[in-house]
């Protein structure tokens, strides 16, 4: 308590550092202010040690008072004594300076506990001592150096600017590594791949897509009458078409047409599977069947198309591969023309390429070429027709007259199809007569394109004049090929 009566005791001890914790005082009015001496406050800038604060409760009855005349001197606090070099000066709990850390040796971390770190240390997460001490460890242990090496190889994976879809050959090489350590007791034929392989690239973008994808629009392309032609439809659509004209290849190798459970073979209702088999009439021709199958889907399709569409192309797949090698030339009719087995499995390769094509382009999917090894195939089994072509186009006066009739299997008159890029190679067409054979020596014109390009006119999507990328030679000759080239497309 000050001397003017107000309450500045307590503000002192706390300005003092005081330590103590005062007695109970008794009341104001009970209390003689001129009886309680008065400390002395010590020097500006020390501090009071705990026996210059008295006792400021009530003096006990008895008690001795302090004399007046004597004042209180506060004692000197003692000064700490210098410590000895040897003997580290110690701090108040948990405090430690920074020179203390720098200089102080982290604990050696286990092999264990380095091996744990290796995933945080791929990622850049680990602390700097962390990062010296994996570092340090895998200068010494090669089982954890590799590891590192494959997790530094995984996080790149997780920082690239590329596409995520998956590359087209990656089921190839997971095929080739499971059959070389177990080989199929029935392999599947080679000629049979390329269906097997493009089939399966379709299948995986289907099941990629949403509910609502199986209703975007798809525009259909293909080269007939001189001028490109058009259709619309949906990705259901599209997949329903394929299953139609697979059908035709179902007919060669015995099993049951896909048609006959739609109600749309020969457009006559609702046929039964033994009723096809039995000799109903079905259509041959691909355009026909398509436009069944849609006119007897009504609503239109939806993603259920998928899973019969892709039943059969195993179905096909498996038959063709435990029919032996014979059935390879066993004849598949397309209506207006004919094609060996497996020559028409290359073809539905082809067709389900190109319209996994239009469905990716619909739905914004990256889909790529196929194969080189199969691309080739495709080239060359249009290559192949291109002479029937030519002698189709002539006969409809389509096509310039034959200049040089030559007997058949003699070289005749030629263009060099030059194919460049992906699965190209060379090819010679004969132009005269489709059992003629083409030859470099006979060669009149030359015609380079573009592997995709080439298949792109083919499939009727680009046109014949645009096509070539150079030509040299004649020029109705070069003309001749690159229009029977787009003949060869249809729905």
């Amino acid at each position: 308590m000050s001397g003017d009566g107000r309450e500045g005791g307590r503000r002192d001890d706390e300005v003092r550092g005081a330590r103590r914790i005062p007695g109970p005082r008794g009341a104001v009015d009970d209390l003689d202010l001129e009886t309680v001496e008065r400390p002395v406050l010590p020097p500006p800038g020390a501090s009071a040690p705990d026996e210059s604060v008295p006792e400021q409760g009530v003096p006990e009855e008895g008690a001795a008072a302090p004399e007046p005349d004597e004042p209180y001197e506060p004692e000197e606090p003692d000064q700490p004594e210098e410590p000895d070099e040897a003997e580290p000066v110690p701090g108040p709990p948990h405090a430690v300076t920074a020179d203390a850390t720098a200089s102080a040796t982290a604990p050696a971390l286990s092999h264990r506990v380095l091996k744990a770190l290796l995933g945080a240390w791929a990622l850049s997460a680990c602390s700097a001592e962390e990062t010296a001490a994996v570092e340090d460890h895998l200068t010494v242990c090669a089982p954890c150096a590799d590891e590192a090496l494959r997790l530094r190889d995984a996080v790149g994976l997780l920082h690239t600017d590329g596409s995520l879809d998956l590359d087209p050959a990656l089921r190839t090489r997971v095929l080739d590594g499971c059959l070389g350590r177990r080989p199929a007791r029935v392999t599947i034929p080679e000629w049979a791949t390329a269906y097997d392989a493009e089939t399966a690239r379709l299948d995986a973008l289907l099941r990629d897509i949403g509910d609502s994808d199986w209703h975007a629009p798809v525009r259909l392309q293909w080269f007939e009458d001189e001028r490109a032609v058009t259709r619309r439809t949906t990705v259901a659509g599209v997949i329903g078409h394929l299953m139609a004209v697979d059908g035709l290849l179902s007919a060669a190798l015995g099993l049951d047409d896909p048609l006959a459970g739609t109600g749309a073979a020969a457009g006559t209702g609702a046929l039964g599977t033994a009723e096809v088999n039995a000799g109903a009439e079905v259509p041959l021709s691909p355009t026909r069947r398509t436009e069944t199958y849609w006119a007897a889907t009504y609503p239109p399709a939806t993603r259920a198309v998928r899973e019969p569409w892709r039943a059969l192309t195993h179905e096909l797949i498996r038959t063709a591969s435990l029919a032996g090698p014979n059935v390879a030339e066993r004849s598949v009719s397309y209506g207006e023309f004919a094609l060996p087995l497996q020559d028409a499995l290359l073809d539905r390769a082809f067709e389900c390429w190109v319209h996994g094509t239009d469905i990716a382009e619909a739905v914004d999917y990256p889909y790529k070429p196929p194969s080189a090894a199969h691309l080739h195939r495709m080239i060359d089994l249009a290559a192949r027709m291109l002479p029937a072509a030519l002698a189709g186009r002539r006969g409809a006066g389509l096509a310039g007259p034959a200049r040089e009739l030559v007997a058949p299997g003699a070289p005749g008159r030629s263009v060099h199809l030059e194919v460049e890029g992906h699965g190209g190679g060379d090819w010679y067409i004969a132009l005269d007569s489709p059992a003629a054979v083409g030859s470099p020596d006979r060669a009149v014109a030359q015609v380079a394109l573009d592997g995709v390009e080439f298949c792109q006119l083919v499939a009727g999507h680009i046109s014949p004049v645009e096509a070539a990328a150079g030509q040299e030679g004649d020029r109705e000759a070069i003309r001749d090929v690159l229009f029977a080239s787009a003949s060869l497309s249809r729905l």
